[in-house]
């Protein structure tokens, strides 16, 4: 199989559809290509085919076939109603492109008519060996070469003023691979929101050609890549791919969110992208052995990826719990218990160091010094700063969640940095959390974020996400 490069960062592409009305797909996915041209992120060639349209749409010159472009596109991306979509694809392969993305829907997702022009779709990729991505999906996003193929206008208005609606991440090291497009796009919009660095977004939704095992093969070996997200419906080359993941986790961690996990959500999938479900349990097992890690939401999705990118992985499962709040502490230990980690016993060296901080008044002398250590709201940066490079230096712990409740007086600003300078001293993975909604709260999480400590703002979370960097330690660690 030829390699997905030119899927995502190709030199020239041809938008197949393209439409001079504005709301209409082929218009917007071109406008957003320009855009992304006039800025300097895409800095290849743009070309548009519309059978009615002369010389240019949007300033891109426009032709009524593919064969008429005077050079071969790198990439072709196909808009045209589905009935019209074979002759669209026939022309490509006349041409001698080897990329094809085909954003249309109504094929084999809605059965009948559908199927056969799939059917067709299939017979003229072989035909011409290309690679397809699709149909009926929303294709590629990269940020750092500007290529954008999900039609979704970034702005839009909003009784009567203009809003960011489709908003793309900043360029990054998590990469997204899925099956839904609508999924994908509302990730982006998270990953947006939540200040998530994207590598390469892909959309596959039918899966004609591409499917979660090319991706899979072609982000093992992406230097931008550092952690690899797919979500999924169905898997249908299952023993290939658990067999490529086994040799992917063991450079890069995988996290997967499988959907249809109940017989309704499997009938679901199968009326959404045609998709053929499987026993969860089997997926389960299957995950389990090839080191995935699975999640169950968008938002424990997400607070994996961060703490994976951010953070190392763990060395074993002794985590030890740091907070100015006692509840909060309580929450923790609760939920590391439920999940399988185990709180660290502290070694006799470091609760002597805990006693002097004590009698140094560096701690107060009400503070709790077992497992979780709990400062109280007379809790100072030194007081954490000095905490936590006791813990850090104690061989019986392999992590450590800071629960860091802003509202404390003594609690400043500078805190992450303070700790996150203790914390680069040591390799192992620490997370933080502050709870709250205000202004002040989700900046001082932002700045644990900055300085490379994941931050979340519920201590169960904080727990799920040092959860998954214990599971991919017990797989890095070991190959």
């Amino acid at each position: 199989m030829s390699s997905l490069e030119g899927f995502f960062n190709p030199k020239s592409v041809v938008i197949v559809g393209a439409s001079r009305t504005p709301g209409k797909i082929g218009y917007e996915l071109l406008k957003i290509m320009v855009e992304n041209s006039q800025r300097g992120m895409y800095k290849g060639k743009l070309y548009a085919v519309n059978p009615k349209s002369e010389e240019s749409i949007l300033g891109v010159p426009t032709f009524k076939s593919v064969t008429e472009i005077p050079d071969t596109p790198d990439l072709a991306v196909l808009v045209t109603p589905a009935k019209y979509t074979p002759l669209a694809m026939e022309d490509c392969g006349k041409k001698g492109i080897e990329n094809i993305i085909i954003i249309s829907g109504g094929f084999a997702e809605v059965g009948g008519e559908g199927t056969k022009l799939q059917e067709m779709l299939e017979e003229i990729r072989k035909k011409y060996d290309m690679r397809v991505i699709g149909p009926n999906c929303v294709g590629v996003v990269v940020p750092s070469t500007g290529i954008d193929t999900m039609f979704l206008p970034v702005e839009k208005d909003f009784l009567g003023k203009s809003y960011i609606s489709s908003p793309r991440p900043k360029p990054g090291n998590i990469s997204l691979s899925t099956q839904s497009g609508a999924f994908g796009v509302a990730c982006l919009d998270y990953m947006h929101g939540e200040g998530i660095g994207l590598a390469k977004f892909v959309s596959y939704g039918n899966k004609l050609d591409v499917d979660e095992v090319d991706v899979l093969s072609y982000l093992k070996d992406d230097e931008e890549t550092k952690v690899i997200l797919i979500y999924a419906e169905s898997i249908d080359r299952g023993r290939e791919f658990l067999q490529l993941a086994k040799e992917v986790t063991k450079v890069k961690p995988i996290v997967v969110f499988k959907a249809g996990r109940t017989s309704a959500g499997a009938r679901a999938a199968s009326s959404h992208t045609a998709a053929m479900a499987g026993s969860d349990a089997v997926y389960d097992a299957a995950f389990r052995q090839a080191g995935i890690i699975r999640v169950r939401d968008m938002e424990e999705l997400f607070d994996v990826a961060k703490a994976l990118v951010m953070q190392p992985p763990a060395k074993g499962d002794r985590i030890a719990i740091l907070t100015d709040g006692g509840g909060v502490g309580v929450m923790a230990a609760d939920e590391t218990e439920a999940i399988g980690l185990k709180l660290a016993s502290f070694s006799e060296e470091t609760m002597k160091n805990f006693e002097e901080l004590k009698r140094e008044r560096i701690i107060p002398p009400i503070a709790a010094t077992a497992n979780p250590v709990d400062l109280t709201g007379s809790a100072t940066d030194d007081s954490f700063v000095r905490s936590m490079e006791i813990l850090l230096r104690d061989n019986g712990v392999d992590g450590v969640i800071v629960l860091a409740l802003h509202h404390v007086p003594g609690a400043t600003a500078e805190l992450p940095s303070k700790l996150a300078r203790i914390a680069r001293r040591y390799n192992k993975p620490v997370v933080a959390m502050d709870v709250g909604s205000s202004q002040y709260a989700r900046e001082f999480r932002e700045s644990f974020e900055v300085e490379g400590i994941p931050a979340y703002p519920e201590p169960e979370r904080a727990v799920r996400a040092m959860k998954a960097l214990v599971d991919y330690g017990k797989i890095s660690l070991q190959s």
